[in-house]
């Protein structure tokens, strides 16, 4: 059985996606604010996340928030939420249907729970620390592909900070050579949330912020993965550089990173 948390996180996101999923029946009268280089927010974003905002209020008012949009809400409590309204923003303005909804709880340094929306399919993905992960309330477990060349992986492209440009396209081709695929979807959540069911093998990507990694970060580890930096630790919070697999695979991804680092 879900967790209060759980509960709350999954009422914010359902809440979240209806204001998300009527609001777009007309996206010429969306508001659009460009916040730096391929960066962008809808009024959409902010509505969205003032939805998930206020419901989280309802049940903890005193807790912390981390929002992608609003910023960060201190109230010296131990308890932080964590919180990305649309997760493939470039693809919902563009009506593609690959945008996520992320939510996670943090207790002191430790994300112990964690949500992931996909408003398109009605998939939530949600994940306990100690309890697994789960899809739709059924168990998930990442894949057992033992070999890179065997391997479907997922990636997103640097689109604001074009001067890693030049190492990623590197890494990249040097990555197609040595697996069966690589897919660039635009929601670094939903990737995460598709290692965690198996959908993938796994995944990488320079500069996420914490809100696209945290929920994911969990199912991933919950669904019996790994998640890493690109030096195989665990300084992804700060660098925002992730790697994520089966146990298997993830030092024959990181690897092929670091021979171009």
């Amino acid at each position: 059985m879900a967790s209060g948390i759980i509960n709350i996180a999954s009422r914010a996101a359902y809440a979240a996606a209806n204001a998300i999923q009527l609001g777009s029946r007309d996206m010429g009268k969306l508001h659009i604010e460009k916040k730096g280089h391929n960066n962008y927010a809808t009024e959409l974003d902010k509505k969205a996340e003032q939805i998930i905002i206020d419901t989280i209020k309802k049940a903890f008012p005193s807790h912390n928030i981390l929002a992608e949009e609003s910023g960060t809400e201190n109230n010296n409590s131990e308890c932080t939420w964590i919180i990305d309204p649309i997760d493939g923003t470039t693809n919902f303005m563009h009506t593609h249907p690959q945008y996520s909804i992320s939510i996670a709880f943090k207790e002191g340094d430790k994300v112990t729970q964690g949500v992931i929306l996909d408003p398109n399919r009605n998939d939530l993905y949600h994940a306990e620390i100690g309890k697994g992960a789960f899809l739709n309330d059924k168990r998930i477990r990442v894949t057992k592909v033992n070999y890179l060349e065997d391997a479907l992986l997922a990636t997103g492209f640097p689109h604001t900070d074009l001067s890693i440009l030049d190492k990623y396209l590197q890494i990249f081709k040097d990555m197609l050579l040595h697996t069966q695929g690589h897919r660039r979807q635009g929601s670094a959540a939903l990737d995460l949330a598709y290692v965690a069911a198996g959908y993938l093998d796994g995944f990488w990507e320079f500069g996420l912020a914490q809100w696209d990694i945290a929920a994911g970060y969990l199912l991933v580890k919950e669904a019996g993965g790994m998640v890493t930096d690109f030096a195989g630790n665990q300084d992804f919070w700060a660098s925002g550089n992730v790697v994520a697999a089966n146990p298997k695979l993830i030092s024959q991804i990181l690897k092929v990173i670091q021979a171009h680092l």
